[in-house]
């Protein structure tokens, strides 16, 4: 039996977070030093700031989002986006 790669295990999901007004570069310092998170923008819009986290489980995506990022003095706000692959 052939072993997944990792691009076949791991999962990507899209954070769109919104932050009390004034600690946008706070939050996005905090936001650079989380593991699980591999890319960090700031955004103009509804939201100030996306992530994007790579995760092999959704417990691993729930503890990241909801233990550490919503953690964060400063996040009021966030919606998650999971990709998907069209079929």
């Amino acid at each position: 039996m052939a072993r997944a790669s990792i691009s076949e295990i791991m999962s990507t999901a899209f954070v769109l977070i919104r932050t009390a007004p004034g600690s946008e570069h706070l939050v996005y310092q905090k936001l650079l030093e989380i593991e699980e998170i591999s890319e960090t923008h700031v955004s103009y819009g509804e939201y100030d700031l996306v992530a994007r986290i790579d995760f092999e489980n959704e417990r691993k995506m729930a503890k990241t989002l909801i233990g550490v990022m919503r953690a964060i003095p400063g996040v009021q706000h966030t919606e998650t986006l999971i990709a998907v692959e069209a079929q």
